[in-house]
């Protein structure tokens, strides 16, 4: 399995998108991108961290990340039912599963590294341009809600094209697996 590490980039507030934000994360050589939603308390957690690194040592999270030894990593492997699948693992191979916005708060907040598996980048990710003015998110990394009001808005504005892709990701997470 080859894998390349992920680096945060930014993050995007969306626009009319209810507390929601987008988290650019890109290959180190900063060829491709890969997008992740994240909710407004992550939004918050994040945007602390990016503006005040030095208030966030003696929070309480920092201090216990600071009293875990440093053999950790993560790996994104996979994505189910519109969710990164991310593990943490420790050097004797016990895993925890965690959200992908967390894991993106864990590299930003320590030295962990988040790795992907490289055939799921190449599936997910866009060439990067770093003066890009907007972001695509891969419609198979949206939640349902999301999925169901993107639908409505494609019908509305009569863009069929997109719609019948929406309708086909809702129908196929419908489907037992």
């Amino acid at each position: 399995m080859n894998r390349l590490k992920l680096r945060f980039e930014n993050m995007q507030q969306i626009v009319g998108g209810d507390g929601i934000a987008l988290v650019l994360l890109t290959d180190m050589e900063r060829q491709r991108a890969l997008t992740v939603i994240c909710d407004e308390a992550m939004m918050q957690q994040l945007l602390l961290r990016m503006k005040n690194r030095r208030l966030c040592r003696t929070m309480l999270p920092e201090a216990l990340l600071a009293m875990l030894p440093s053999t950790y990593e993560m790996m994104v492997f996979g994505l189910y039912d519109g969710q990164y699948q991310v593990a943490l693992m420790d050097e004797t191979g016990n895993t925890a599963r965690l959200r992908m916005s967390d894991a993106v708060l864990l590299t930003l907040m320590s030295d962990i590294p988040l790795y992907i598996e490289e055939k799921l980048m190449v599936a997910q990710s866009v060439p990067f341009d770093e003066k890009a003015t907007g972001i695509s998110i891969p419609i198979n990394t949206m939640d349902m809600p999301r999925l169901k009001m993107a639908l409505q808005h494609a019908v509305d504005e009569e863009n069929y094209e997109l719609a019948s892709k929406l309708r086909d990701e809702i129908n196929n997470r419908r489907q037992p697996q």
